[in-house]
């Protein structure tokens, strides 16, 4: 198997999808910010600014004005702990968590209609390539 090609063929569809239709669709407001509401949500509702940076690979100062905006948006809740001022839990208020629901909904119904179009067969062995690749990587 030539894997130089298959890598070339891999990328070029990857770019291939990224310019379709089906691009991420991000509501302007939130400028990517919702990734780190979902990181939070997935790490039970509180995680320190540190932990998102380093899951999400994106920088402190990325993340601190990130945090500073959900915050004012009321999304957010930024606590110190325990009295060492180095350390803050950020934490999902309840309009966070229904923001952060109301976006999985629709990424769901997104993933779902691509899926339904794609077929059983082959959405289950992308599911599958895509659990692979996420044990790979």
């Amino acid at each position: 198997m030539d894997y130089d090609d298959l890598a070339k063929e891999f990328i070029r569809n990857m770019l291939a999808i990224r310019t379709a239709g089906q691009r991420k669709h991000i509501r302007d407001e939130f400028h990517g910010e919702i990734f780190i509401l979902f990181f939070i949500r997935e790490t039970g509702g509180e995680a320190v600014p540190g932990q998102i940076g380093s899951a999400l690979n994106v920088s402190s100062a990325r993340i601190a004005t990130a945090l500073k905006n959900l915050e004012n948006k009321g999304l957010i809740t930024r606590e110190i702990h325990g009295g060492d001022r180095r350390k803050i839990i950020v934490r999902l208020t309840p309009k966070g968590e229904d923001c952060v629901e109301e976006e999985w909904d629709k990424k769901i119904e997104k993933m779902k209609n691509i899926l339904m179009a794609l077929g059983e067969k082959d959405s289950r062995e992308l599911v599958r390539i895509i659990g692979r690749l996420s044990e790979v990587l």
